[in-house]
């Protein structure tokens, strides 16, 4: 898993409550099991059209969110069902952080696991990066893990409380399986007592 420590990006504005993962990622997409080609999916049943052209009122198909990644969003992030495919989407798109009051807790996890830091700010905060990006755009801004600040240009925007396991996994590029990996010597000294023959 790619490392975030800290990532300065365009901020796409998606003004939303409840953003649930049937719409970050629909379930007919839900059929392959990479991690990958999912990007280009993403939003689909809001940025596209019926007939697969895009909706060009839809955030992330104006020019002047290309590239964006950093997504900024009201309440409740990735509520709905617990497919890690929405994270897989998000990163697969391009976005490194998503700022939100709160998020559900199982895409937490996930966004975590792949390398997406889901920062809670407050609402206040929040209200203030939405208009900035919509007024502002193209709006950068940088999220800094380390210190745990939101800045622009001219400084610090908001400070964030971030997990401490989850920040030290997130700096330091580890998923559940590099974390279990980091003590493979312990594990293989286990294995050598439980089962000396092998």
């Amino acid at each position: 898993m790619e490392p975030f420590i800290k990532h300065t990006g365009i901020v796409a504005p998606l003004d939303r409550a409840d953003v649930d993962t049937d719409q970050i990622i629909p379930k007919q997409f839900l059929k392959r099991v990479e991690r990958t080609g999912y990007g280009e999916y993403l939003f689909w049943d809001w940025r596209m059209n019926s007939d697969g052209t895009k909706r060009l009122n839809f955030v992330l198909n104006k020019s002047e969110y290309a590239g964006a990644s950093i997504l900024v969003a009201r309440d409740n992030f990735g509520c709905g069902s617990s497919r890690e495919h929405a994270a897989w989407a998000l990163r697969d798109f391009g976005i490194r952080a998503v700022l939100a009051p709160s998020f559900a807790d199982i895409f937490r996890e996930n966004a975590d696991q792949n390398g997406i830091a889901a920062v809670e700010l407050s609402q206040e905060e929040t209200a203030t990066i939405l208009h900035s990006a919509k007024s502002e755009a193209p709006l950068q801004l940088t999220v800094d893990l380390e210190e745990q600040t939101v800045s622009n240009a001219e400084g610090v925007l908001a400070s964030f409380r971030f997990d401490s396991f989850r920040r030290t996994c997130l700096l330091e590029g580890l998923d559940r399986i590099g974390l279990t990996l980091r003590n493979l010597n312990e594990i293989k000294a286990y294995e050598h007592i439980r089962w000396p023959e092998k």
